[in-house]
């Protein structure tokens, strides 16, 4: 048993690696990934911010959870992009043709999008002081918002590995990130859903991006979170838990 999960972190540490090395010699995945959130968010700040009343003096404090949102749904495309590139030159093919853990050749495209991810995240938060975001949460605070975007983040990677596995033409390994992009334009993320027209409103609070928006906010602004919190956590273990069954159950089927 030992042996076998020695093996199987092998060769996950190896195809991280790779994938890495991929991302350390294309920069501009991570610059374009960061690119469109930062600029939304200079955008609303600095153009529309003064005419949006969400009750708070600083709107760079309301406005950044869903900027990261943004973040990660577009950079999780790429996730779906790489996984089709690797599925169409038959690289897989080859890495099952050697003694590996199969299970690792998804497991490192999935590390790998937490990992990008992440600097993504970390870029933007760091704009944002820049802009004059400012918390008052703690390093426990800091820590759940930590575990919120790392769960959103997984989530929506097995989901971008089931369209990175199954799709025809590179244009629709990515096509399927775009709703998951415009979720939060129908959410809390930028305007208090008291604004909105009754129906959208209905849809914008029961949908799962404003729960994490709302979590995320609270745990910045060191405010109690309440059931907002538990609420996100459970949209995401969902929609992780789906996407992994049946991630796994295309790769299985078509290797």
């Amino acid at each position: 048993m030992e042996t076998v999960k020695k093996h199987f972190f092998n060769d996950l540490g190896v195809r991280l690696g790779r994938s890495m090395r991929h991302i350390s010699r294309s920069m501009d995945t991570i610059v374009t990934v960061c690119i469109t959130p930062i600029a939304m968010m200079l955008l609303f700040v600095y153009v529309f911010g003064g005419a949006i009343q969400t009750g708070t003096d600083n709107y760079v404090n309301y406005l950044l959870p869903g900027i990261l949102l943004i973040a990660i749904a577009s950079g999780i495309s790429y996730t779906a992009f790489r996984l089709f590139t690797d599925v169409q030159r038959g690289i897989f093919e080859r890495f099952h043709s050697m003694p590996i853990s199969r299970s690792t050749l998804l497991w490192g495209h999935v590390l790998t999008s937490l990992v990008s991810n992440a600097i993504s995240v970390v870029v933007i938060i760091l704009v944002a002081l820049i802009m004059g975001f400012r918390s008052s949460a703690g390093i426990l605070d800091w820590l759940a918002v930590a575990g919120i975007l790392m769960l959103f983040t997984l989530a929506l990677t097995w989901v971008a590995a089931i369209a990175g596995l199954l799709a025809k033409s590179v244009d629709g390994a990515s096509a399927f990130s775009y709703p998951i992009i415009f979720l939060p334009f129908i959410s809390s993320a930028f305007v208090p859903t008291e604004s909105m027209p009754s129906v959208v409103r209905a849809f914008a609070e029961n949908q799962p991006v404003t729960s994490i928006v709302e979590a995320i906010r609270a745990l910045l602004s060191n405010q109690p979170v309440g059931n907002e919190l538990w609420i996100a956590l459970a949209w995401c273990v969902g929609i992780l838990l789906v996407a992994y069954f049946f991630a796994m159950r295309v790769y299985k089927k078509r290797f």
